[in-house]
C-alpha cells in the first residue's frame, strides 16, 4: 500500500515493491505473477488495515459516547492527519472500477464499514454513516478547504438522530 501512497497506481510495479520492501524482484515476481496479482493484494492490505483500525477505534469508545462527535472527529482525522494512507487507499478502492475482478473486495470493504457503524447505531444507520464517512473523507481529501468538523458533525447528527438533530 504504500508504494501507491508514494507513487500512486501507476506506480505500482514489481520493481518498486521489491525496493520498498528490501528484496529482489524476483521475489516479488514469484509472489505475485502479473501487475492485477500485485493490485488485489494492495486493496486486500489496505482493507485489511483500515477495517481493523475502524473496529479498534468503535471497541475503544465509552458506551455514553457522543458518537455523531466522535465520528465527526475521526472523518477529519482520516481527511487530514492519515491523509496520505487515505489517499493510497482510495485510489485501491477505486481500481475496481476499472478491474471488475476487484469488486467483491471493494464491496466487502463497504460492507465491513457498514457493520462498524451499525454496532453504535442501527443496520440502516450504519450503511448511511458508512457511505457519509466515503463521501466526506474523498470529498474532504481533494475539497480546499477540507469541509469543517462542524459541518461533518452536523451531518453526523441529521443521520443519526434524525431531522430535529443539528
Amino acid at each position: 500500500m504504500w508504494v501507491v501512497a508514494e507513487r500512486g497506481l501507476s506506480g505500482l510495479t514489481h520493481r518498486a515493491v521489491a525496493a520498498a520492501a528490501e528484496v529482489p524482484v524476483g521475489s516479488t515476481t514469484y509472489h505475485f505473477k502479473t501487475l492485477d496479482d500485485l493490485l488485489e493484494a494492495a486493496l486486500h492490505e489496505a482493507s485489511r488495515r483500515n477495517v481493523e483500525q475502524l473496529r479498534d477505534w468503535v471497541l475503544a469508545l465509552p458506551g455514553d459516547v457522543d458518537f455523531a462527535a466522535e465520528w465527526a472527529e475521526l472523518v477529519s482525522r482520516q481527511i487530514d492527519e492519515a491523509h496520505r494512507a487515505t489517499v493510497a487507499e482510495y485510489d485501491l478502492y477505486v481500481a475496481a472500477l476499472h478491474h471488475p475482478h476487484l469488486r467483491s473486495a471493494s464491496a466487502d470493504w463497504d460492507e465491513a464499514l457498514v457493520g462498524i457503524f451499525a454496532s453504535r447505531t442501527d443496520g440502516l444507520t450504519g450503511r448511511m454513516l458508512a457511505a457519509l464517512f466515503c463521501g466526506y473523507v474523498l470529498q474532504g481529501s481533494l475539497a480546499d478547504p477540507a469541509p469543517s468538523r462542524s459541518q461533518v458533525l452536523a451531518v453526523a447528527r441529521r443521520a443519526i438522530e434524525g431531522p430535529g438533530a443539528g
